[in-house]
């Protein structure tokens, strides 16, 4: 079974937050430190202990908060603070709660140690506060960012302003007029690095949810002259809106609102599937138009949840040109393994596919408690976000 994150922030790394501090600082009282971050942790989830701790290192530190920045960012180059471990960059998550909770009154000492952070962790949580509290100043500071030299940094230009960030507080004035937001993007969007242009597809996917019609008309521009790089932004930056059904949205990625096929052969497998197990699922796409058809094809699960309600996922499977008469065999399987986020239920389980926003019957099938009583030992999918791969496709033309 995956260790929950919170577990990270146990003891151990408690004495190792003191350790490299204390080696910047020798007169950090690393023993009362320990003690009251120490204190009481295992009953407290994932963010409240970064904040637990956050807040016995604002304590322990001096109250001048330009002095403790400083302590805090010689501190990242101190054996302590190196950890080759997955998770390793979780270990600056108390450092950018203090300065998020105790620098908003320190803008330029605040900015550093965000700045400097970043690169070692994600300051995308803590830059929102400012964004919150002196939005000019913030978005001033981002504008420059958005061509430093580090990817770290200008990523954070992106990830910082997305107006749904999971996890994260939301930015009320972004969710209602994004021009702001945008003008940061249009800095970004032939960024060279994969890491920056996944994080601008990913804020205007979340704009997309506000503005479709804002976003659909910027990414046709976008799209004017675009690189490889641009075009696989406007690509995911609409996935969200493909996956309903935009009009403009299908029609920018050259496929129809209204496809002109048949589903044949569709069938699911087993009848009943046991929670922890799959189910199969497979169909043969066929054409009814005189000319070719770009299809965007995404399958719908149907989930019922705790009380019985049923809730739909779609997961993106993929573009398929489609010849006048021509057939395409679709194969995925479901499977029912517990993750972080998403617990499965017995029940009804209905699978459709999506095809240019229209949705197509496939099958059902019931998913039973397992003999054990129990589902499947928990995964862990990542909280940035990208779906889990609960559909798996394949495909062969006939």
């Amino acid at each position: 079974m995956a260790e929950p994150l919170k577990n990270f922030f146990d003891e151990r790394l408690v004495r190792r937050i003191a350790a490299s501090i204390q080696a910047a600082w020798p007169d950090f009282p690393a023993r009362s430190f320990i003690a009251e971050a120490g204190a009481g942790l295992d009953d407290k989830e994932l963010k409240a202990r970064g904040r637990h701790i956050a807040a016995a290192l604002g304590r322990a530190l001096p109250d001048d908060f330009e002095r403790a920045v400083d302590i805090l960012l010689r501190s990242l180059d101190t054996p302590a603070s190196r950890d080759e471990g997955a998770m390793s960059s979780f270990f600056y998550l108390p450092h950018l709660t203090f300065v998020a909770e105790r620098g908003l009154d320190h803008f330029e000492a605040s900015m550093r140690a965000q700045h400097a952070l970043t690169q070692v962790f994600t300051a995308e949580f803590s830059i929102r506060p400012f964004l919150l509290r002196d939005p000019a100043r913030t978005l001033a500071r981002l504008r420059t960012w958005a061509t430093d030299p580090s990817a770290h940094v200008r990523r954070l230009v992106s990830e910082g302003t997305r107006p749904r960030l999971p996890w994260a507080e939301r930015l009320p004035a972004f969710v209602e007029d994004p021009t702001p937001v945008l003008e940061l993007l249009e800095l970004l969007k032939d960024d060279p690095e994969p890491y920056v242009r996944n994080s601008v597809a990913n804020n205007l996917n979340d704009i997309a949810k506000d503005h479709p019609d804002r976003i659909v008309a910027l990414c046709r521009r976008w799209m004017e002259g675009a690189g490889p790089g641009r075009a696989w932004i406007v690509q995911h930056a609409l996935r969200w809106l493909v996956k309903r059904g935009h009009p403009g949205a299908l029609a920018l990625l050259g496929a129809s609102a209204a496809p002109e096929i048949v589903l044949e052969c569709a069938s699911v497998t087993p009848a009943k599937v046991s929670l922890g197990e799959e189910a199969r699922f497979s169909c043969e796409l066929v054409s009814r138009a005189g000319d070719p058809q770009m299809l965007v094809v995404d399958a719908v699960i149907h989930y019922p949840g705790a009380t019985g309600k049923h809730r739909p996922k779609v997961f993106k499977l993929r573009k398929i040109e489609l010849l006048p008469s021509g057939r395409e065999r679709i194969e995925g399987r479901v499977k029912l393994v517990d993750l972080t986020t998403r617990r499965h239920y017995p029940g009804e389980h209905r699978i459709e596919l999506r095809i240019n926003g229209v949705d197509f019957s496939v099958g059902q099938f019931v998913a039973i408690a397992s003999r054990g009583g129990g589902t499947s030992p928990s995964g862990r999918a990542k909280p940035e976000s990208g779906g889990n791969k609960a559909a798996s496709p394949r495909r062969s033309r006939t």
